[in-house]
């Protein structure tokens, strides 16, 4: 063989070793590229994880503002009611008072205009407290309850048919707004 044959030869063979195996700069560069890659998909699972906790972040303090919200509505609403029934509480006496006095003008001999005048005012001081949503506590033959009555003294039952611990006789009417006592009723209860 020609000497031009064989280095034709050989440049294939050359060629053919070449084309197989990728030089050493190539691997480096793919190597590389594959390290960028598995850089970029650190740093956005990373980035994905600093969102997730962002978002949950986020969600937690709204979350937190709306509690706070509804605690605040919840104490403001508390506190116009305890404000309402303290102030209601200051014009308990005067209500006890008209109607010590209606029963009063009723045992005496008093002009009936002034009777009359005395009977419009404690009613109009009624349908005031109505209004508010003030009710009396002043019955008598119902059980005996620690939540509305406070028990001043204990005496025998005036027949059979009344049991234990009922109210015999109210001294003094309480009030209540709603289920809130705003002043127990001072009553005579049975034994």
């Amino acid at each position: 063989m020609s000497k031009e044959k064989i280095s034709e030869k050989e440049l294939e063979v050359q060629e053919e070793v070449i084309e197989e195996e990728p030089s050493a700069e190539a691997e480096k560069a793919q190597e590389e590229t594959g390290s960028e890659k598995d850089e970029k998909d650190l740093k956005i699972e990373k980035l994905e994880n600093e969102l997730a906790s962002a978002k949950d972040s986020l969600l937690r303090k709204a979350a937190e503002l709306e509690n706070v919200r509804k605690r605040v509505q919840r104490e403001r609403v508390q506190l116009f009611e305890e404000a309402k029934a303290g102030a209601l509480e200051d014009f308990m006496p005067i209500a006890d008072d008209l109607l010590r006095t209606l029963k009063a003008a009723e045992e005496s001999e008093i002009e009936d205009s002034f009777l009359e005048g005395v009977s419009l005012v404690a009613e109009k001081f009624k349908s005031v407290l109505e209004k508010h949503g003030v009710e009396r506590i002043d019955e008598t033959g119902v059980p005996f309850d620690v939540n509305l009555h406070d028990a001043m003294m204990k005496q025998p039952a005036p027949d059979d048919e009344t049991g234990s611990d009922v109210v015999l006789q109210v001294l003094e009417s309480g009030y209540k707004i709603g289920n809130r006592t705003i002043r127990h009723a001072k009553v005579i209860v049975s034994e």
